[in-house]
């Protein structure tokens, strides 16, 4: 690289690595909102709700997940500020809110929005629940078992689908020249996770998820994780992955052994740590507790 390209490319990297601030309307607080780059014109945003990863391609512009409607704009925002370029992909890696309830900010500005034929389902049915369909932007090409591909630019992006976990419908996003996969809410990285058993979660399954993922992926991966607990750490690599498989993996040892020791429900929920996995900390760790007794009480 000459001179006077790294100059310009160090430049850039600050510009974009600067904590922009917004105000929230619902405290008149002000709230600090995080966009950066990785690698290879990948980067990430962060705000409200789970991590968005997005790619700035000659061709236009790729983003994983959406946040909220607020905070999408945001991010909309700051990659206009990058290039004058079309939005080509808004990749859901699966329905929940946090993740999916932004992508009305992109309605008539996105060209594809992908998901999992599940999280496309559940997206729905949440939304009918909830009575606010209406404001949703629903994605408009899903994937089964055999995943999605495409190129963008010079960079290819893969869609892998490894079967129930955090939900029935999570998406690992693989930008493959940068090699960095955004693996949704299949990760909570030290943070007690959500798991949505009425989405078709599955504890015992998405431990092997965990384990095809660090067996697909090589030791340069960059990982995107849906949330943190550090805010800092919402990247990381396949020993981070393998710590959260530990942690469910203790957490499914742990319940069952206190069922098989005749413990009830309400003793079992008494528990403020899991034995094993002392990293995971914070609240939340009864909606763990709750979802491993339920799945291993069924018979």
């Amino acid at each position: 690289m000459v001179r006077r390209e790294f100059i310009q490319q160090s430049a850039l990297a600050l510009a974009i690595l600067s904590v922009y601030k917004t105000k929230a309307l619902a405290n008149n607080a002000w709230q600090a909102y995080q966009f950066r780059p990785l690698r290879n014109n990948v980067g990430v945003f962060t705000e409200q709700g789970g991590t968005i990863a997005w790619l700035n391609s000659k061709d236009g512009f790729a983003v994983v997940d959406a946040q909220f409607p607020n905070s999408a704009a945001h991010l909309i925002e700051e990659l206009k500020k990058l290039a004058t370029r079309p939005f080509k992909y808004l990749l859901n890696t699966h329905h929940h809110g946090d993740h999916t309830a932004g992508n009305i900010a992109f309605n008539g500005l996105v060209g594809q929005l992908v998901a999992h034929e599940n999280s496309l389902k559940n997206q729905i049915s949440t939304a009918e629940k909830a009575n606010n369909l209406a404001k949703q932007l629903l994605p408009n090409l899903t994937f089964g078992t055999d995943g999605w591909k495409t190129k963008l630019g010079g960079e290819k992006i893969t869609a892998h689908y490894f079967g129930p976990g955090h939900t029935n419908g999570d998406s690992i996003f693989h930008f493959e020249d940068a090699n960095i996969a955004h693996v949704g809410d299949l990760v909570f990285n030290r943070r007690y996770p959500f798991i949505d058993t009425v989405n078709g979660a599955n504890i015992a399954n998405w431990v092997n998820v965990l384990d095809r993922i660090t067996g697909k992926f090589d030791d340069d991966t960059l990982f995107v994780f849906g949330h943190s607990r550090d805010p800092e750490k919402i990247t990381g690599n396949k020993a981070d992955v393998a710590a959260f498989k530990n942690y469910l993996q203790s957490l499914l040892d742990f319940v069952g052994q206190e069922i098989k020791a005749g413990k009830t429900k309400e003793d079992i929920l008494k528990a403020t740590a899991i034995p094993g996995a002392p990293e995971w900390q914070g609240e939340g760790i009864a909606r763990s507790l709750n979802a491993a007794y339920t799945e291993l009480s069924v018979k």
